[in-house]
């Protein structure tokens, strides 16, 4: 196990330091498990509100507006599930030593994509690459 690395609270990857030192791993790293725990805190909250709100409404309008929201919150929550398994593998990533380097290309993900987006797997010119690839083709 390695030891703890000591990060101050104001700290911020800086481009001028060695990539994916010590620092720059430990900080993501902290990034990713704290918003881990936010996505898992809401959907506890969202299980405990939909059994709350299991109630008969007898209003047919009302009962389908709260069938709506329920369906959005969800969907939603859904879509979190999914990103938690993204975050669990961008942990799996900073473990394996594999982390902040992009899957197709194998070069360094910038800093600022990486704070702005913890869980990116891509450059962004390989993501618009990716991307274009992908538009042309789902029109086929």
């Amino acid at each position: 196990m390695k030891p703890e690395v000591f990060l101050p609270e104001d700290y911020r990857p800086a481009e001028d330091e060695p990539f994916m030192n010590d620092r720059h791993l430990e900080y993501f790293r902290r990034k990713l498990i704290a918003w881990k725990h936010e996505l898992l805190e809401q959907s506890a909250e969202t299980l405990e509100g939909l059994a709350e709100s299991g109630r008969n409404v007898p209003d047919l309008a009302d009962r389908a507006s709260e069938e709506t929201d329920r369906a959005l919150e969800l969907r939603t929550r859904d879509r979190q599930r999914k990103l938690v398994a993204k975050i669990d593998a961008a942990l799996r990533r900073i473990e394996n030593g594999e982390y902040g380097y992009c899957e197709m290309t194998g070069e360094p993900i910038s800093l600022k994509r990486l704070d702005a987006r913890p869980i990116a797997t891509m450059t962004l010119e390989a993501q618009e690459k990716h991307e274009r690839r992908e538009r042309v083709h789902r029109d086929d």
